[in-house]
């Protein structure tokens, strides 16, 4: 929806996201891709985990939104997340693979939403209400911080 207003969400910027994380990791091998910038900090393919399940995260706040659910958002413990799924040994293919899966399907529902679906509203696990609209648009912001992520690792494990 390209709507009018507060609730103005971008569809086509949503989807794009895939092609940018696509892009931050082309050329680079699977050591690079491994690689910790230091102990105690994650891999590029650990941030890509981290955003495949922050998607899952997202995908399901929509839905509850949706349903006018009376229960709080959840959060998730993203270090443990990607800790305890050996999220380093995953496949960035696989990893990315799932992530477009996710944003196509989210984004066959986005166009079939009406403002008035934009304007629901949920609780967040900060105790925060949020439009759907609001959620969204955060998701796609948060891609860009680890986007700027990906490229900080990337400086560093090319000087080592």
């Amino acid at each position: 929806m390209s709507g009018s207003g507060i609730l103005n969400v971008d569809i086509q910027l949503y989807l794009s996201v895939y092609d940018q994380l696509k892009l931050a990791v082309a050329g680079l091998d699977e050591e690079q891709l491994k690689r910790k910038e230091a102990p105690g900090k994650w891999s590029i393919t650990e941030v890509l985990a981290h955003l495949a399940d922050h998607n899952i995260v997202v995908s399901f706040r929509i839905r509850e939104i949706l349903a006018g659910s009376d229960k709080i958002l959840p959060g998730f413990a993203q270090d443990p997340w990607v800790e305890g799924q050996r999220a380093n040994e995953s496949g960035v293919s696989d990893l990315l693979d799932a992530y477009a899966a996710l944003l196509q399907y989210n984004a066959v529902l986005f166009r079939r939403l009406t403002e008035a679906d934009w304007e629901k509203t949920g609780v967040n696990f900060k105790g925060e209400t949020v439009t759907l609209a609001s959620v969204v648009n955060a998701f796609t912001a948060h891609v860009q911080t680890h986007l700027a992520q990906i490229e900080r690792i990337k400086t560093v494990v090319a000087a080592v």
